[in-house]
């Protein structure tokens, strides 16, 4: 489908699915977003939900403006993905070792490492920047900085929620390594820092929602929440790579027979701004659960657990600001699915899928989640696909 356009205060809202299917919650925080002074396109996702702040699968593109809840608190969470040389047939028949593997050297939850992961032990992983983006650390806000060595140690780490580590196969058989992560808790904090920063400010107090408190450009708020928010999305990038390596070395230990090999890492975030141009502008972009998808870039787009994920490629369509969706997008809430749905539901819709199946993860199963080919289909005019794959083994955060 093409996009459906729907009024707003100041800008139309382009949507990407029926509005008559999105919930009423997520349709009244877009109609907030459109009110917003600074804003000049607002672009909506076929995996729009509600969100904390703002709506989860929205692109939002302001001038002079940036609105740090409309980022979320995980700043630059995203995907990676690495295609292998190995074959369905290289896997065992029984993949809990893997599995088990995995989690002993990528910490879940709120877990992190011993000591910080030193990213030079890694053959082929670029390390140019690292101590420069560590020497930034000085200059991101005082609140947080007693967190540094917390931040060290949580580099490499998967963390909770929807996070994942998955081992993956493609419709050719062959294998990929994926995982979903973010900028853990020191880009949470910081997050939180500046949206309470924001709130206080004399030009966001007549706003609609407080949630959409912005930081304008030349004032010292927005200098200070820009040099944050572009280390915290860098941390989540360095994050994703160093789990990328670390199960790379589980991939090549498991498989010394096969010897594999790995193609280029795909990444991309889907939770944060760019600053990009359009109609003659140059434009703060705001992507809330959404992937640039500009002309070639390679994008992830992943279901949920239990149905399989989508590697992509943008077709640059500037109504959408060059953007696509994150995923399948969720279609109830954490407690509503916790409510819905048993263990043994959960058992039955990851089948042939080696993962937890307790009760820890019952709100991530597939069934709260929209359906994936839906809302690729939807998007036609966004990404074409590359490929799609399906999951064997899953590591929940």
């Amino acid at each position: 489908m093409s996009y459906v356009e729907i009024p707003g205060a100041k800008v139309p809202i382009r949507m990407w699915t029926d509005p008559a299917a999105v919930e009423g919650s997520a349709l009244q925080q877009l109609q907030n977003v459109a009110t917003l002074p600074w804003i000049k396109g607002l672009a909506v996702m076929p995996d729009v939900h509600y969100g904390k702040g703002a709506t989860v699968g929205s692109v939002i593109a302001m001038k002079g403006a940036v609105c740090p809840a409309a980022v979320g608190v995980d700043i630059g969470c995203g995907m990676s993905a690495v295609k292998t040389s190995l074959t369905a047939n290289d896997l065992p028949g029984d993949l809990s070792r893997l599995r088990s593997r995995i989690e002993q050297v990528i910490p879940v939850g709120r877990g992190m490492h011993d000591d910080p992961v030193d990213p030079g032990r890694f053959h082929g992983l670029a390390t140019a920047g690292w101590e420069d983006f560590w020497g930034r650390f000085d200059g991101v806000a005082e609140a947080v900085k007693f967190r540094q060595e917390r931040a060290t140690k949580q580099m490499g780490t998967l963390g909770s929620g929807n996070h994942f580590v998955e081992v993956c196969i493609d419709a050719q058989g062959l294998v990929w390594l994926m995982l979903h992560s973010g900028s853990r808790n020191i880009g949470k904090e910081l997050a939180e820092h500046h949206i309470g920063v924001a709130q206080k400010l004399p030009h966001n107090q007549g706003l609609v929602d407080r949630d959409l408190a912005v930081f304008v450009a030349d004032t010292p708020q927005m200098a200070a929440y820009r040099n944050d928010l572009f280390w915290a999305q860098e941390y989540a990038k360095y994050n994703r790579s160093i789990m990328m390596a670390l199960l790379k070395d589980v991939i090549r230990k498991e498989f010394k027979k096969a010897k594999p090999a790995f193609e280029p890492e795909i990444s991309c975030h889907h939770n944060y701004v760019a600053e990009e141009r359009y109609d003659g502008m140059d434009l703060l972009v705001t992507r809330k659960g959404a992937i640039r998808a500009g002309s070639g870039d390679y994008g992830i787009i992943p279901g949920s657990m239990g149905t399989g994920s989508y590697i992509v490629k943008g077709l640059g369509n500037a109504k959408s600001f060059n953007s696509a969706s994150h995923g399948a997008g969720r279609r109830m809430s954490r407690n509503a699915a916790k409510r819905r749905f048993s263990t043994k539901d959960l058992e039955e819709q990851t089948r042939g899928v080696e993962c937890r199946k307790d009760s820890g993860v019952v709100d991530e199963i597939p069934g709260a989640y929209k359906p994936i080919e839906q809302v690729i289909d939807q998007q036609r005019d966004l990404v074409e696909v590359v490929a799609k794959l399906k999951q064997v083994v899953c590591v929940k955060g």
